[in-house]
């Protein structure tokens, strides 16, 4: 009875072993496709450019902050003591409301990127899924998680390759 129990344990086990160790794995480099996809590269254009143009305003707003600075304190002996503060909590005035667009231009910025990551990691995901399925690929892991690999299971310029043509 023991003889016939450790014998189908022992078949059961290497049958196990064996349609598991079939799964095929492969991992892919996330951040080596969306730099250099093609929505990735769009992405990451349009980011810096609107990057760009918050930078440009704050700039500019800081020049024109400071010129107004100048002439202030230009004519602090000139006007009034009450007057130069009413102009001086106009110019703080200023300040404050300032800050709060290029926070909410910084805020919308992020969520801009956030969106599009989404899209991005979407439209990635059916990539992939359809790459699994034509490959029987059981696993596809993040080249960002491994400690190593074999460089064939890497099929980051497979996946470039079908998302820049989808």
């Amino acid at each position: 009875m023991y003889k016939n129990f450790f014998i189908t344990f022992v078949l059961v086990f290497f049958v196990i072993v064996n349609v598991s160790a079939e799964d095929k794995i492969a991992f892919i480099d996330l951040n080596y496709v969306y730099a250099n996809s093609k929505i990735g590269k769009k992405i990451i254009k349009e980011t810096q450019a609107k990057q760009k143009i918050i930078s440009k305003e704050f700039k500019d707003f800081q020049k024109k902050l400071d010129k107004e600075k100048e002439n202030l304190l230009a004519q602090k002996n000139v006007l009034s003591e009450e007057e130069f503060k009413n102009k001086l909590k106009e110019l703080e005035t200023n300040l404050q409301n300032y800050n709060q667009i290029i926070a909410k231009k910084n805020q919308n910025l992020i969520e801009f990127q956030k969106k599009n990551k989404n899209e991005f990691a979407n439209t990635l995901k059916s990539t992939l899924e359809t790459y699994s399925k034509e490959n029987s690929i059981s696993m596809i892991l993040r080249k960002e998680n491994l400690l190593i690999g074999k460089s064939n299971l890497d099929i980051t310029k497979d996946i470039l390759d079908l998302f820049n043509k989808s």
